[in-house]
């Protein structure tokens, strides 16, 4: 990344669209320069069931956007839900040039270009490279290689896919908001180096993140990335779940999940009386605290058993050492760690990562965005198109092109 880089971050969620813009400052580090998000419920379940609305909604951050800070804006970044994603591990031995000069950059842009050649299913398209790890000729382990005197090396790289029937319908949301999309993100992927501590980073973790309708699983064994999926379900079915049994009001079953929330009915101190304001028949209505909770309980018990589900399946569940927690579906519910634990078998842990508790909630999706981008070690350029006009229109395929900085 190069001093100056504008990039912009969008994260469309079940509830709400956020934008975060940030600069690449003085000292390689991402100042944030903007933040906003504006309820939306253009997506349900993972699947996106209305693009006008969705594409309204990111049309009006980017003008608001543009207004306060001055700045035109013709593209992004956006993330995509796990479900959406194919992870294909590939490594590539490669020859340096000049064995006495040292591996080059060319040299690197090579092994990246080979180590994407893989057979691509049909339905899919590439949209990312991560490179885990070059080894060199004597079997030592480095990030970067470039300038190391080795005359062959091996890149270890995980080839991101994502489904084109997706793709195609975050083009057409982004060419209704009149934006360029500069490249696709798993969240997963994205919230790792935010969610994680330097411990964690180098550990087998699932990163969960519980979002208001979706959780979205990210599995990483050290640095390599192995596994994403989206359960739909979050923090909003545990509301909805209170309401319906409670006969109450939406907004009533949220306040009382905030107020009242935990997950496991075993840790409550005092059994409350509570009077319910909204109930919707005749009569007042007075219930236990327990019987909420047991609601509460329910419903996590029920995420926490189908990530259990899919994890086993997969065949990957013997491998993760601890489980982190994060996202506002879950995080402010007490004792959702163990409530999880006690499902999953693992370790669980409310995250902890250097980062996070500098974020705002709403926002720590779409800065996790911007901050990964920005650290793309081999990224020719990782800026959002800033105050400059196009030929190509305002939308370019994203079948058939992924961003130059990925392969360069």
């Amino acid at each position: 990344m190069a001093i100056g880089d504008i990039i912009v971050g969008i994260d469309i969620g079940t509830s709400k669209v956020s934008l975060v813009i940030g600069e690449v400052n003085n000292f390689n580090q991402i100042e944030v320069i903007h933040t906003a998000s504006c309820k939306c419920s253009g997506m349900k379940k993972g699947k996106i069931v209305d693009e006008n609305e969705i594409a309204a909604v990111i049309k009006k951050l980017i003008k608001n956007a543009e207004t306060e800070e001055n700045l035109g804006i013709n593209s992004a970044y956006a993330t995509i839900p796990g479900k959406y994603v194919t992870i294909v591990q590939n490594s590539v031995t490669k020859e340096a040039k000049d064995k006495y000069a040292g591996i080059s950059v060319k040299d690197v842009t090579s092994a990246i270009l080979q180590v994407k050649d893989i057979d691509v299913p049909e339905g899919k398209q590439i949209i990312d490279i991560v490179e885990n790890q070059f080894v060199l000729e004597n079997g030592k382990i480095v990030q970067d290689p470039i300038g190391s005197l080795s005359s062959i090396f091996t890149l270890k790289a995980q080839v991101i896919l994502a489904e084109k029937d997706y793709m195609r319908q975050i083009a057409t949301i982004f060419r209704k908001a009149d934006l360029d999309i500069d490249g696709l993100v798993p969240i997963a992927l994205a919230q790792r180096s935010l969610a994680l501590d330097s411990n964690e980073l180098n550990d087998n973790v699932m990163l969960l993140d519980i979002g208001a309708g979706n959780t979205d699983i990210g599995v990483f064994e050290g640095s390599d990335f192995i596994y994403t999926n989206t359960i739909p379900l979050g923090g909003d079915n545990i509301t909805h779940d209170i309401a319906l049994v409670l006969n109450i009001s939406e907004e009533e079953a949220d306040k009382l999940k905030r107020q009242y929330g935990l997950a496991l009915k075993s840790f409550i101190d005092n059994d409350n009386e509570i009077l319910l304001t909204t109930y919707q028949e005749e009569g007042k209505k007075v219930i236990k605290s327990s019987e909420l909770i047991e609601i509460m309980e329910a419903r996590i018990e029920e995420i926490f058993a189908l990530v259990n589900k899919d994890i086993t399946v997969q065949g990957i569940k013997q491998k993760i050492n601890n489980v982190i927690l994060t996202g506002q579906g879950i995080t402010n519910i007490n004792k959702s760690d163990m409530a999880g634990k006690i499902i999953l078998n693992i370790p669980v842990k409310i995250a902890t990562g250097r980062m996070i508790s500098n974020v705002r909630p709403e926002y720590r999706t779409a800065y996790a965005l911007v901050r990964y981008i920005a650290s793309r070690p081999f990224a020719k350029t990782v800026s959002s198109s800033i105050d400059t006009e196009s030929n190509e229109g305002f939308i370019k395929n994203l079948i058939e092109r992924v961003k130059e900085f990925f392969y360069s």
